[in-house]
């Protein structure tokens, strides 16, 4: 989808956006950067609601931009176009933080952690399944998360990993994790659906370990 650039405007516009904004959220006296910040925390909760409830094709920037209460042209100065805005919302679906500076015998466990702090908690988890289903059914949407989200962390788990196959390793883990967020809360496949996360940690740690570390 083509997203225009962010239109020319004069300092004092400029300036006049984000006393608006500022007002909005009420940060008049806070520091610099933290005005900036929860104007970007700002942003990205209607963006996230958005592309949870219309999904990724039917949000707008002026949609978001209208739930945020500030100028269209805002958001884009800070994320510069859809995709960049969705890449930036997803990023909180998808945090793979603790997992990309975990030791190579944490990572398994790491990862299995991570899958279940977002999906057991329900805001959390209506969101990232939200943004399964823009990702399976909008390519667009599909190339962000892969190329714009993933790609990172799966660098620095595949380095983590090291070797010839680090970066394959990496992928299939990955993939993994995924399977078992699409097989679990979204297709709701019984076995899997009805598992605990202990009984489902218990079979695939080893699994997991075997995969990113085989002469553990």
């Amino acid at each position: 989808m083509t997203t225009s650039s962010l239109p020319a405007g004069s300092d004092s516009a400029d300036r006049e956006q984000r006393g608006d904004l500022e007002q909005h959220v009420g940060t008049e006296r806070l520091p610099r950067e933290e005005r900036r910040r929860r104007t970007e925390a700002t942003i990205l909760e209607a963006a996230r609601e958005l592309f949870a409830e219309l999904g990724f094709e039917r949000a707008t920037i002026r949609a978001v931009a209208a739930r945020a209460g500030i100028d269209p042209a805002l958001v884009m100065q800070y994320y510069g176009n859809k995709e960049g805005l969705f890449a930036a919302s997803a990023r909180w679906h998808v945090d793979h933080k603790r997992l990309s500076e975990a030791s190579l015998s944490d990572v398994p466990l790491t990862a299995l952690d991570d899958l279940f702090s977002g999906m057991e908690d329900p805001e959390r988890r209506d969101g990232a399944i939200a943004l399964l289903r823009n990702c399976l059914t909008h390519e667009s949407a599909l190339g962000v998360i892969r190329d714009d989200v993933m790609c990172e962390p799966q660098a620095m788990i595949a380095k983590t990993i090291g070797g010839d196959e680090g970066e394959l390793r990496a992928g299939l883990l990955g993939a993994t994790m995924i399977g078992i967020t699409l097989a679990k809360y979204l297709l709701e496949i019984p076995a899997v659906a009805q598992a605990s996360r202990e009984d489902i940690e218990r079979v695939m740690a080893p699994v997991l370990t075997a995969l990113v570390n085989p002469d553990a």
